[in-house]
């Protein structure tokens, strides 16, 4: 802005620094919220993005002019086939960081897994039952299998959820009693209930500022360029700070949508809404699948986590939403 007088709103967030390419198509769940309830459950599933469709709701919220009539919701579908529990793992807090200090793998695993640990769990259970009050946190180890919801992958996708619920004794009762057998998806959330959704966004390579951090093109025959930041720092001391919007990686960021709302669980035999021709780079769904309210991150059939929220509101109604109508239309597909 160095050929203006006057100030004017930084352009691109600070908030996503470095923007870099994730390192992997799975995001990694750094943090696992702590819920309310006596029941334990799992804090988190895989899914896969299908596409995005639109429905129509009743307006359940009380202090809107809408409430009680219908409301359109750009929906986001997403494939939640079983999930096999494989194993858990157990943490203790050393030196203000946590430490695994035992795991257990179940006796049959799917394809592709790979046991780091042979103990039965049996054993591991009679082991680790009196030693309960020093553990911090239970994880449950998990291994979605891409094919039962479309995808050619083959290799299985493993990793490592929270368990909440209740407390650490009930905990690890819990984990212990799931693994080895598969969890839907409508055993762990419920129709109604918000949720965070976690992903890597779509790429675009390499753009410039205007592209990738939202500046202003110059005017005309202000200099040579005019998709270019006018002036990146002073003469003295010659540095280019790194809040200056530059050229780089557009896309491919790992991203969390908080605060979505699920419309419905169904499955896609029982309540099919595959369009004609079947969803645009996915094809038909034919497994159990959720409506989730708005965006997702990523393309389709990009694996994301959903997780219980980080930020639950305390007066959000968690009831069942009435759908009246489900598009099974592809928009721009006659």
């Amino acid at each position: 802005m160095g050929h203006r007088k006057h100030s004017a709103p930084r352009r691109g967030s600070l908030a996503y620094i470095p923007r870099g390419r994730v390192g992997d198509f799975f995001p990694t769940v750094h943090n696992w919220p702590k819920i309310k309830g006596s029941s334990p459950t799992l804090l988190g599933l895989p899914a896969v993005k299908v596409s995005t469709i639109h429905t129509i709701t009743i307006d359940d919220r009380s202090k809107t002019p809408n409430f009680g009539k219908p409301r359109f919701n750009p929906t986001s579908v997403l494939a939640v086939p079983d999930t096999a529990v494989v194993g858990l793992r157990l943490y203790v807090r050393e030196n203000g960081a946590e430490r695994a200090v035992g795991e257990v793998y179940a006796k049959t695993v799917p394809k592709g897994v790979e046991k780091k640990s042979d103990v039965p769990l049996e054993k591991f259970i009679e082991t680790w039952k009196p030693k309960l009050s020093g553990l911090t946190r239970i994880s449950a180890v998990l291994a979605m299998t891409p094919r039962d919801a479309g995808i050619s992958q083959k290799q299985p996708i493993v990793f490592e959820v929270g368990v909440g619920g209740g407390d650490i004794a009930a905990q690890f009762d819990y984990a212990a009693k799931v693994v080895g057998k598969p969890v839907k998806f409508s055993e762990v959330f419920k129709a109604g209930g918000y949720v965070d959704v976690i992903g890597v966004t779509k790429g675009h390579g390499y753009e410039g500022p205007v592209t990738r951090m939202g500046i202003k093109r110059k005017q005309h025959k202000s200099r040579k360029s005019v998709r270019a930041v006018g002036v990146i720092g002073p003469w003295h001391p010659a540095a280019v700070m790194y809040t200056v919007a530059r050229a780089g990686q557009h896309g491919f960021h790992q991203r969390t949508e908080s605060g979505k709302r699920i419309l419905s669980i169904s499955n896609g035999k029982d309540a099919p809404i595959t369009p004609k021709g079947g969803f645009e780079h996915f094809g038909e769904l034919n497994t159990d699948y959720a409506l989730v309210r708005g965006s997702v991150p990523g393309t389709n059939r990009r694996v994301v986590v959903v997780r219980y929220p980080m930020r639950p509101h305390p007066k959000a109604n968690t009831a069942p939403v009435q759908v009246l109508e489900v598009s099974t239309k592809v928009a721009g597909r006659k």
